[in-house]
């Protein structure tokens, strides 16, 4: 069936119908269309196929050769995208046990269902760090053939035995969502359908591996989850218990970003570096202290912008919306951009 052409390309048809229009990609008039497809359409296609595709194969190659840093045709050792998101769900479905994954969890079930995710997410998980880690050393070509593999395995290892630990710090993430949002109503609610649960669990499970010295692999999970949630937290954060980001779309937080105990973000908050110095060459220097340090209780509402790494926010401070920060601000204060309004009530 020929598609009716719409309004929008009426104007299309008209102009079409009017000029000698060859072109199938560029014709919207539904009897210059069928025209066009019934006139010898099967040969030139074919021909195309046999004489057209290879040259555009040949102009894509030499592409590869022009371009290059965006291929990694003669290298097997890259993480699988695909691969560590799977494991990224599995250890969700492992910390929040019957929220996620498809799997029926009981009591019964529980220890099978444990050992049995746990050691495919070892296998896994394994073997995807030791591609990372491989990248790395082939690029300096510095350490023993085995040595990428036994890493990977202790670092798997690491990673599966602090679960527990993770486990409990989340609780007190989710206490405090649920605690900080009159509009929740269980932690039911909290756990399946709020994004700032995801974009934290995933940071705290992408940071155990980015101390570790994992390359790739913890920005593959915390990028995936920031494509999910609108929440950007680089592994390389360090974030204590009770953390609850309210809403959650478009909050940034950098790599050296510290953050204490109880601290509360609303949405459009950013983290970040006040700017990035360079060297002789003009490159930029990387692994100093560039992103804000944040005590403990403190709350920083919507549009708030905090930069700098000597920026350090004390405990108990209340940060107004749209508010501008590039110096420290003392303990219990209360920072705003504009003049408090009192208002009275008339009598």
């Amino acid at each position: 069936m020929v598609p009716k052409t719409n309004l929008s390309t009426a104007k299309n048809c008209e102009e079409c119908k009017k000029s000698d229009c060859t072109e199938e990609s560029k014709c919207w008039s539904t009897d210059k269309m069928v025209e066009i497809l019934m006139k010898n359409h099967h040969q030139g296609e074919e021909r195309w196929i046999e004489e057209g595709l290879p040259i555009i194969v040949d102009q894509i190659v030499a592409n590869y050769d022009i371009f290059g840093g965006m291929d990694h045709l003669e290298g097997k050792d890259l993480p699988s995208k695909k691969i560590v998101i799977e494991v990224l769900e599995d250890l969700f479905s492992v910390l929040f046990p019957g929220y996620f994954g498809d799997t029926e969890i009981s009591k019964v079930n529980i220890k099978y269902h444990l050992g049995t995710k746990l050691m495919t997410i070892y296998t896994r998980l394994t073997s995807e760090i030791e591609k990372s880690l491989k990248y790395i050393c082939r690029n300096i070509n510095e350490c023993p053939r085995d040595i990428c593999q036994r890493r990977a395995q202790i670092v798997t290892k690491e990673l599966l035995e602090v679960l527990p630990e993770i486990r409990s710090t989340l609780s007190s993430d989710i206490e405090a969502a649920y605690n900080g949002d009159p509009a929740t109503v269980s932690t039911d609610e909290v756990i399946l359908s709020y994004p700032c649960v995801m974009a934290i669990t995933t940071y705290r499970v992408a940071h155990e591996l980015y101390t570790r010295g994992v390359p790739l692999i913890p920005r593959i999970m915390s990028e995936h989850m920031h494509s999910l949630t609108g929440i950007d937290i680089h592994p390389g954060a360090k974030i204590g218990k009770s953390f609850f980001i309210d809403h959650g779309t478009g909050v940034v937080i950098g790599e050296t970003t510290e953050i204490g105990e109880n601290v509360k973000l609303y949405q459009g908050v950013t983290l970040g570096a006040l700017s990035f110095p360079k060297d002789e060459k003009g490159n930029l220097i990387k692994g100093h202290k560039r992103h804000p340090t944040i005590g403990n209780n403190v709350v920083i509402y919507s549009g708030a912008t905090l930069l700098g790494g000597d920026t350090i926010i004390g405990d108990n401070v209340v940060i107004g919306g749209n508010t501008w920060i590039t110096t420290s601000v003392e303990a219990d204060t209360k920072i705003t951009n504009r003049k408090e309004t009192s208002y009275v009530k008339r009598a």
